[in-house]
């Protein structure tokens, strides 16, 4: 009979040694997951299937667990390339994870791993599989916006992964070639944090000092041509926004056809940042209708007022969306660990509608939270549009709202960000 594995005897591994293992599943996260004499390895530069030889980059006292780098492949996967990039490999940039892999397959890993999310967090088995996002041919030259780090003798280059150290690069092979044009990796950045660049839809490709503050960072212009909604939105040179060309305008479509708002209808659009949704919403549901969105940040909501201004139904709140519905939130971790609730008063903002017939939820990677779903139940909308850039907290909230009595009638995933682990997924609730 074989051991449990809580009670099987696990290999002393430390940083630095180096063994063989056979690699198991891709995980969340961008490795893959094997196992040494008992020890779970995460592994990054891997394949599943694939028989590697890896190194230990961390290994921490107590972990069933260590983090290594492929650093020999002893047997191949058949879906494995030649990486593009010199600098996507072990102990290098931190940014790209598949560069290993063949584009189509990194998408099949992508879909992969949402399915794994669902069935493991929400209790779900969903039939999805990962798109490419409208402009994208090989994965490379996509990315728009680059924070570059800056290392201490004032050279350009981007982190090693889970680190801090700077990696110098003369080049960046997913980033657009305007970004490239500015000569940022040629530059001295002495004193500097980092430097970001930004190249937009409309104009040159903009390079600001970190840091600067978003107070003195430039507005750039971002056109969105989707295929029922086109609009301009001016955007802070260090504020969000998508950084896929493609992106935007994908995500407004999904989301404008999985609603389908109507004439009239009341729209709440959460974490709604520059009014991207909150405009196609607007102009969906006319002067008749009503959109409130909830956004925090300040160079965020100024932006947005300007970007509104031209939808009389839109109303703009500058609120945490926690806050909005006086949901009580929890302050950092004390010195034993617990987070304590903050001491305020709960309040729910009065311009808030009572009732809502969609709501979009677009919310940062950790997801809106059991609280936050609570309330959007609450508010009995006959459909709900979640645009989620981590997949476990999609699946987690779906979980929430599952509860709840909405159930998940549609996902969809996008691959806007090719070479990385990272994907887009939008899904559907209804009642």
């Amino acid at each position: 009979m074989s051991a449990d594995r809580s009670t099987e005897v696990q290999a002393d591994l430390r940083v630095g040694d180096e063994v063989e293992v056979e690699v198991g599943p891709i995980a969340h996260g961008g490795f893959c997951i094997a196992r040494h004499e008992g020890r779970v390895v995460f592994v990054r530069h891997a394949l599943p299937g694939e028989r590697v030889r890896v190194r230990v980059t961390e290994a921490r006292e107590g972990q069933r667990f260590v983090r290594a780098d492929c650093v020999e492949v002893l047997e191949a996967s058949e879906h494995r390339v030649t990486a593009p990039c010199p600098y996507a490999a072990p102990g290098l940039c931190g940014g790209c994870d598949f560069q290993h892999v063949g584009l189509p397959h990194q998408r099949e890993l992508k879909a992969t791993v949402v399915r794994e999310q669902f069935s493991r967090l929400a209790r779900l088995d969903v039939d999805v599989a990962v798109e490419p996002v409208p402009g994208d041919h090989d994965g490379l030259g996509w990315r728009t916006r680059v924070e570059f780090a800056v290392d201490e003798v004032g050279r350009a280059g981007l982190r090693q992964h889970r680190s801090h150290d700077v990696v110098p690069v003369d080049t960046c092979l997913i980033a657009d070639e305007r970004i490239l044009a500015t000569g940022v990796l040629r530059g001295h950045w002495d004193g500097e944090d980092a430097v970001d660049v930004v190249a937009p839809s409309q104009g040159e490709a903009v390079v600001v000092r970190v840091p600067s503050g978003e107070a003195e960072a430039p507005t750039v212009v971002e056109h969105v041509e989707g295929s029922s909604f086109v609009a301009d939105f001016e955007v802070g040179a260090r504020g969000f926004w998508q950084v896929h060309p493609g992106a935007a305008a994908t995500f407004v479509d999904t989301v404008l056809g999985m609603l389908a708002p109507r004439d009239g209808e009341t729209a709440l659009d959460l974490y709604s940042g520059v009014g991207l949704f909150a405009a196609a919403l607007g102009r969906a549901v006319g002067p008749d209708g009503k959109v409130v969105a909830v956004e925090s940040d300040p160079g965020a909501v100024a932006a947005a007022a300007g970007n509104l201004a031209k939808y009389p139904s839109v109303l703009a709140i500058r609120a945490r969306v926690d806050d909005a519905f006086g949901v009580p939130r929890a302050s950092k971790s004390g010195p034993n660990g617990r987070r304590a609730q903050r001491s305020r008063k709960l309040r729910r903002h009065p311009l808030l509608p009572l009732s809502a017939d969609v709501v979009v939820l677009d919310p940062p990677r950790t997801g809106a939270g059991k609280d936050i779903v609570a309330q959007l139940v609450r508010l009995s909308p006959r459909a709900i549009a979640y645009v989620a850039c981590d997949p476990a907290a999609l699946a987690r909230d779906t979980a929430y709202l599952k509860e709840s009595g909405y159930e998940l009638r549609e996902v969809r995933a996008f691959d806007a960000f090719p070479m990385t682990h990272h994907v887009e997924c939008v899904a559907l609730f209804e009642r």
